[in-house]
């Protein structure tokens, strides 16, 4: 929803972003019931930047802003690796290298959906959000088990 608002210009975006920004805390009650106050709190943290970032890179890549993206997707791919070492950190049956490769191929897919969203190809970033749909069911898989 915040890709598609930031792309058309809506003016649901500040309300869908809340709602995005609500998952990060919503994430990290899970890992508090096992983990306790101080990791949820860390987790929760990660997630947040993980959405502000993306939200950053869509918008700079609307505006056309080549060295604002670049250094957002930077910024989102360096999160996305603290994310699976901090998850690996705390239960071994998570691998870093395997959550690694998991952040990276969503982020990918992310940033396909909002250039195929920019550019007006609709149909393929319906496609797209499909793959990432299955992608995210899979990466929650392994956490469920660990």
């Amino acid at each position: 929803m915040v890709i598609i608002s930031i792309a058309e210009g809506l003016p649901d975006e500040a309300l869908v972003t809340e709602r995005l920004l609500r998952n990060a805390p919503d994430m990290a009650a899970v890992l508090r019931r096992y983990y306790g106050d101080e990791i949820a709190s860390r987790f929760s943290a990660l997630m947040r930047d993980h959405f502000v970032l993306a939200a950053e890179l869509v918008k700079a890549v609307k505006a056309g802003n080549n060295k604002a993206a670049s250094e957002a997707e930077k910024k989102w791919y360096a999160n996305a690796d603290e994310i699976a070492a901090f998850l690996s950190s705390i239960n071994p049956n998570w691998p870093k290298r395997v959550l690694m490769k998991m952040l990276h191929e969503h982020l990918r897919l992310l940033k396909d959906e909002a250039v195929f969203r920019l550019s007006g190809n609709y149909k393929s970033d319906i496609e797209i959000y499909d793959q990432i749909e299955k992608q995210a069911l899979e990466m929650a898989m392994p956490l469920r088990l660990g």
